[in-house]
């Protein structure tokens, strides 16, 4: 187990660590501020490096590499991960911020995403084509092969570093691919750990290398360079369609922002729905793309909804993430609960109701609810990322349909009725990526295909859909004499 608050994290290429003559940024504790490590910043040379290493592996080792190796690196990895569960889960309470049982339940999905992945890397098929359906095809055979892409950049965000690093990295493996991986400056520690963990497991050097720092300066380099095959890239929209164009002809896979709509039905079990909405809203103080934001509920049961969940929120336990009580901890950032603070005093200006909450002690901002919203308010119409709810009546069926759609965003809803008929019609109506019936919007399994519509991002992840989209299909046609 390396430790990685005892010296500068660097960048690591071809499975050494580069960390003198660089610039170096503190990561910090979001509760406390305390700086619990550094990095040192990756040049654009690093960057070069790290695609040229990563292209050199490729062809040398990986591309070669039987699909039962790279199960077994995978299920290796799980099995390392497992063994060092509780060190993750600090380190990511450390450096996001994040509730010690929740970084406990990421770490667990991380290890399940290696097994899934691992079983996925011996599950890739090709086909084979009846050559005589066509005229003159005759006495000759065509088969499919499913050939991996090559170098994959991967961009990942702050708020699920150790999950989502390996959304991209272990589907990529799995697929035959090298990685360059650029995680978020704020939240680099459990990466290094990971890399450590793959090379543990067995991991060639330079088929996994990652670049530190921020991404103002190493997304165009890594993005644009002419060996990387493919970009995915989990954040926000405006960066995500920057790389978008940046990466021109390149395979690309962009997970994007949302403001999830959740619809709570006369008809649905309200104390289910509240139990739902409270941890979809505040998981993580509400930083995930699939927060429940938007929930919209039917008149007759608005204010007793309302009642219950304002109740439920006042009594989540705030404090040290590392605590295990602690129920909502820190945003990210001191900056990012005063921006959140700042929609909802904008909104209560504009005639919206302060329900609860509102209240922010440096990075950590109370539970809040909000009601009497208009569509236009930024706490609405926007993606707060913020652990804030606005709850809004409806009257009909069609009615919310029209809420729900009214948004250039669709990554994620939720729906809650006793009622299939209705359940299956307002899945086929409301235009995200996913619906789900009778769960809140957030919930999310690693196996399932995972990506939005409109802004919300193109292509899907979700590891089986990850891979497939991490190769090429390569046709062989034989003519037999």
């Amino acid at each position: 187990m390396i430790d990685i608050h005892e010296n500068v994290a660097g960048s690591i290429i071809n499975g050494e660590e580069r960390n003198g003559e660089r610039e170096e940024l503190a990561v910090t504790n979001p509760y406390n501020g305390e700086v619990i490590g550094k990095i040192a910043c990756a040049t654009t040379e690093d960057v070069h490096d790290a695609i040229d290493t990563a292209q050199q592996t490729f062809v040398q080792i990986m591309k070669k590499m039987p699909a039962h190796e790279r199960s077994a690196i995978l299920r290796k990895a799980a099995d390392r991960l497992k063994e060092q569960e509780g060190a993750f889960a600090d380190i990511l309470t450390l450096e996001a911020g994040k509730p010690i049982n929740e970084s406990r339940g990421e770490v667990i999905r991380a290890i399940q995403v290696l097994r899934f992945a691992s079983e996925g890397a011996k599950s890739i098929y090709g086909e084979q084509i009846p050559m005589d359906s066509a005229i003159g095809g005759e006495h000759q055979i065509g088969i499919t092969k499913r050939v991996p892409l090559g170098v994959v950049a991967a961009i990942t965000p702050f708020n699920f570093p150790l999950n989502l690093a390996l959304h991209k990295i272990a589907p990529a493996i799995a697929a035959g691919n090298t990685v360059v991986l650029k995680p978020a400056e704020k939240t680099p520690l459990s990466s290094v750990m990971l890399y450590h963990v793959l090379e543990e497991a067995g991991l060639p050097k330079g088929a996994l290398n990652i670049v530190m720092g921020p991404g103002q300066q190493l997304v165009e380099p890594l993005v644009t360079h002419k060996d990387v095959k493919k970009v995915t890239f989990t954040g926000s929209g405006a960066v995500g369609w920057k790389i978008h164009e940046m990466a021109k002809k390149k395979k690309v896979t962009l997970e994007l922002g949302s403001n999830a709509p959740n619809i709570i039905f006369e008809d649905g079990d309200l104390d289910i729905a509240v139990q739902s909405i409270l941890q979809g809203g505040y998981t993580f103080a509400g930083q995930a793309c699939v927060s429940a934001q938007r929930v919209y509920v039917q008149e007759s049961v608005y204010q007793a909804f309302t009642e219950k969940l304002v109740a439920a929120a006042e009594a989540l336990k705030l404090g040290d993430p590392r605590e295990e009580s602690t129920e909502l901890g820190p945003m990210i950032t001191e900056e990012a609960a005063e921006r959140a603070q700042s929609w909802i005093e904008e909104a209560v200006a504009q005639g919206a109701a302060l329900l609860t909450g509102g209240h922010r002690k440096g990075a950590v901002l109370e539970p809040t609810i909000i009601g009497s919203t208009t569509p236009n308010m930024k706490v609405v119409c926007m993606e707060v990322f913020a652990p804030i709810v606005s709850v809004i009546p409806f009257s009909t069926e069609e009615e919310v349909v029209a809420y729900a759609n009214d948004t250039d965003l669709g990554l994620h809803a939720g729906v809650f009725t006793r009622d299939i008929n209705r359940a299956m019609r307002m899945a086929d109506a409301i235009e995200t990526g996913g619906v789900w019936i009778n769960e809140v919007s957030v919930r999310r399994y690693d196996h399932m295909p995972y990506g939005g519509v409109k802004d919300s991002g193109i292509g899907k992840e979700g590891i089986k859909y990850a891979i497939e989209d991490m190769l090429d299909t390569k046709f062989v046609g034989i003519k037999l004499y």
